[in-house]
């Protein structure tokens, strides 16, 4: 009866750790909290009616929102990032939008 402790033990043990952030991945919580922040960048892009959500990719790794895409204006762009900076849990913005 031991064994089977020990042995169910040792498997939860690295069920969690597989669970478990690093450097280089998410953890499933990172994994789910990354794609709300990414949700609702999308919707507060969305609702700007100077943006078009259809030029603009939004990515988020570890709370770091990456936009990418093509805006009409450095003013577009400025905007896009200003609106991603000011949603909740949003760590940083790292923008690669193309002016064109």
């Amino acid at each position: 009866m031991n064994k089977f402790k020990l042995i169910i033990g040792f498997v939860c043990a690295m069920l969690i750790a597989g669970c478990a952030g690093g450097p280089t991945h998410e953890s499933t919580g990172e994994f789910l909290d990354d794609s709300v922040l990414t949700t609702k960048v999308k919707t507060t892009i969305l609702g700007d009616s100077r943006l078009k959500l259809l030029q603009i990719s939004v990515e988020t790794y570890k709370g770091v929102v990456q936009l990418s895409g093509f805006v009409d204006s450095e003013n577009a762009a400025t905007r896009a990032v200003e609106l991603t900076r000011k949603v909740k849990g949003v760590k940083s913005v790292n923008n690669s939008l193309v002016v064109k």
